[in-house]
């Protein structure tokens, strides 16, 4: 006997920055179905480059329209009906957006329009009104800098911000765009009733009501006491006034919001009984959809960025990445760290020392030893999150030590690498800085496992790598989507804990899985303990240079 219905499906969406994919998996968590809408092709007539809009009159304001991501929620359900999906199997529904965007809801949107949906109409011809603000600010804002710095000042710094609501303030949280829209757009500010982010605004839609912010996407604003996972009165006087009320409630990732609107039941034939489980955020999201299920585990996503996240039980919040409660288990936390410079660093050196070519590259990036015999750099092409260090690639020799130990003293700065050490100095770099970071911030180090994802993870040579640095088993997830996924994960989980009347273990859900789930891991690398300390005192000279960059 199953832990679901034999006949269940569940669907999960994930409203990202340039379309929104609906994901289906069935009783025993295989992938069922799915169907994406992308933004820029499908929905022109919003003008939008990338699923956005840039600003040509403020520098880094960059914004999102709301009715685009309407309009697509509709398009992608039109797409799966076409395909005569069977909707009626549908029990539950959750979804994954992107971090930190914010919606702007008119005062009396509740009541005339959300309550009010009639099934006949389109969804986006009934909320043309339903906004204050039809461009939505999104997570690649970056024009709220003063905004942040307020807030900090206001809360006694940057890392008492941290340490009350798991991050610093940074310029595309949800806590600075809405100061900004208090302190610019006042009028518009006071004519809203209340502010959603993505993920709850989307919920709500399929609600047909407001939908609370759920504690994982809430950790990304700057207005939620990590710890006690309630509004902190604190931050949102340093944020906006009266922004309780405009806020509404906070609820756990797996509790129910409610059941399906009507007008989804009456337009696309879902069962009245499909729940809908809070949404959250894509990076909480992806988390799920990689069955990370236990402190110890740890991801690392190799893409445009780098991102490294993992569980913690016992979280350190400071001035670098973040913490999120965890979607999946509401006694642990998500740890994450972002990286701006990712593959397109990676190619760069690529195409100046291995001819463009990555088996070139890997050629290279082998012929040097472990620990690359102290050679170390650091590459910003593009201006860093973590450090925050602008533009410009940074050689070093380091010194020797005792035991002849790399050390920072008596290191050389150099103006570059033969080709295989500057291909070896790349890679090398950037995994022992997540090391050293994901250490601070209470993942632990080595991990049980990690889980390779983006496209950078295609490489088994730089999988070996990790392996060697993180000193364990390497692994690759089956499928790309993991925020759709996470979010369908998600839908199943909230139900099962609604039908048993308490929270179930996501664990003890993934063992009732099919063979061939949608959410296996394939091993890729075996760990090579031997280096783990090596590597461990080399992560720890890393960081001292990195502050000697800053202090520059």
């Amino acid at each position: 006997m199953g832990l679901f219905p034999s006949d269940a499906l569940f669907l999960g969406f994930d409203s990202s920055t340039q379309s929104l994919k609906a994901t289906v998996i069935d009783a025993e968590l295989r992938l069922y179905a799915s169907a994406v809408v992308h933004f820029d092709s499908e929905l022109p007539h919003y003008g939008t480059e990338g699923g956005v809009h840039r600003d040509p009159h403020v520098e880094g304001r960059i914004t999102g329209p709301v009715l685009m991501w309407v309009e697509a929620l509709e398009l992608v359900l039109a797409k799966l009906a076409k395909a005569n999906f069977p909707f009626e199997k549908v029990y539950a529904i959750s979804g994954s957006g992107q971090q930190h965007g914010s919606v702007y809801w008119a005062r009396g949107a509740q009541k005339s329009h959300l309550k009010n949906l009639d099934p006949s109409k389109a969804l986006v011809t009934q909320l043309q009104d339903a906004f204050t603000i039809k461009d939505s600010p999104v997570w690649m804002d970056s024009s709220t800098s003063a905004q942040c710095s307020a807030i900090e000042k206001a809360l006694g710094g940057a890392t008492m911000l941290a340490a009350l609501t798991g991050s610093r303030a940074f310029e595309r949280f949800t806590g600075p765009q809405i100061r900004k829209v208090y302190e610019t757009q006042e009028e518009i500010y006071h004519a809203t009733e209340r502010v959603s982010l993505v993920s709850s605004f989307m919920a709500s839609l399929l609600v047909g009501d407001y939908v609370a912010i759920d504690h994982s996407d809430g950790a990304g604003m700057n207005l939620m006491d990590l710890h006690s996972r309630t509004w902190s009165p604190d931050a949102l006087k340093a944020t906006a006034p009266g922004l309780l009320d405009k806020l509404g409630p906070l609820a756990p990732p797996h509790s129910i919001a409610g059941n399906l609107n009507d007008y989804f039941v009456k337009r696309f034939n879902f069962s009245p009984e499909c729940a809908v489980v809070h949404w959250s955020g894509d990076n909480p999201c992806s988390l799920a959809g990689l069955a990370l299920n236990r402190p110890g585990d740890l991801a690392i996503s190799m893409g445009t960025s780098d991102t490294v996240f993992g569980l913690t039980k016992t979280p350190h919040p400071g001035l670098e990445g973040h913490v999120f409660p965890n979607p999946v288990d509401p006694d642990s936390y998500m740890a994450m760290l972002c990286y701006k410079n990712g593959s397109l660093t990676r190619e760069d050196i690529r195409n100046q020392y291995a001819d463009g070519s990555w088996e070139t590259f890997n050629a290279l990036l082998d012929s040097r030893p472990p620990l690359n015999e102290g050679k170390m750099g650091f590459y910003y092409k593009d201006s860093e999150i973590l450090p925050p260090l602008p533009v410009g690639y940074h050689r070093f020799i380091l010194g020797r030590g005792d035991g002849n130990a790399f050390t920072d003293l008596g290191a050389q700065k150099v103006s570059h690498f033969e080709a295989g050490a500057e291909v070896r100095a790349i890679v090398e770099g950037q995994f022992l800085s997540m090391r050293a970071h994901a250490e601070r911030i209470g993942m632990p180090c080595p991990p049980e496992r990690v889980i390779a994802t983006g496209g950078g993870s295609a490489n088994k040579h730089l999988l070996t790598l990790i392996a060697s640095i993180f000193g364990c088993n390497v692994y690759t997830a089956q499928r790309p989507d993991s925020a759709a996924l996470g979010a369908a994960l998600r839908a199943a989980h909230g139900w099962i804990c609604k039908e048993k009347g308490a929270f179930v273990p996501m664990a003890s859900v993934l063992e009732h899985a099919n063979t061939e789930n949608a959410f296996q891991c394939n091993l890729q690398a075996k760990d090579t303990v031997e280096l783990h300390d090596q590597y461990g005192n080399l992560a720890a000279v890393r960081v001292k240079i990195e502050q000697q960059l800053l202090d520059e």
